[in-house]
């Protein structure tokens, strides 16, 4: 049994150790406690994932914004999102985007982008985001720049560049 639930600061020294195994490195780690600390932060969207009290996975959505000719429309990144290495590919992933997502529809959020595997999030309903009229600020495949409606026709006339706040700079 899995529960999702908004992180606690007594799971901060958890997600830090989950995302420095899960990526084998330091920059998520380090972009989260940015993040946290930035105006931006929704504490709402930073979830956690818990298997017999046990925090096992987190996922985080940061308020982004995409540039187009109009002006600036308000989404979402997913990054980062990890599981502890050894409850991988159990479902803990899937389970914690698919509520991720549903918590961010219900406040009111309609449009989500994400740079991940494009075997692992088009079953959430992501579509490659250049073919929707987004480009990214930095170089990255076709196949692993995505975007989501979570409103249909969110995306209905836009077209530009997806920003990301300076807490995403360094990020390898």
């Amino acid at each position: 049994m899995i529960n999702i639930r908004p992180e606690r600061e007594e799971d901060f020294a958890t997600i830090h150790e989950l995302n420095l195994l899960a990526f084998r490195g330091e920059d998520e780690a380090k972009l989260i406690r940015r993040i946290r600390q930035s105006a931006g932060f929704i504490p709402e969207l930073s979830l956690v994932a818990e298997r017999d009290g046990r925090v096992v996975g987190h996922l985080l959505f940061s308020p982004i914004i995409i540039e187009t000719k109009k002006g600036s429309v308000p989404a979402l990144a997913l990054a980062p999102m990890a599981v502890w290495p050894e409850f991988q590919n159990q479902g803990i992933g899937s389970e914690l985007v698919r509520q991720g997502l549903q918590e961010c529809k219900r406040k009111g959020h309609r449009i989500v982008v994400v740079v991940g595997h494009p075997a692992y999030y088009p079953r959430f309903g992501f579509s490659q985001a250049r073919r929707k009229g987004l480009e990214a600020p930095f170089p990255v495949p076709d196949e692993a720049f995505m975007v989501l409606e979570l409103i249909p026709g969110a995306l209905r006339g836009v077209k530009g560049d997806v920003k990301y706040p300076r807490v995403f700079d360094d990020v390898g």
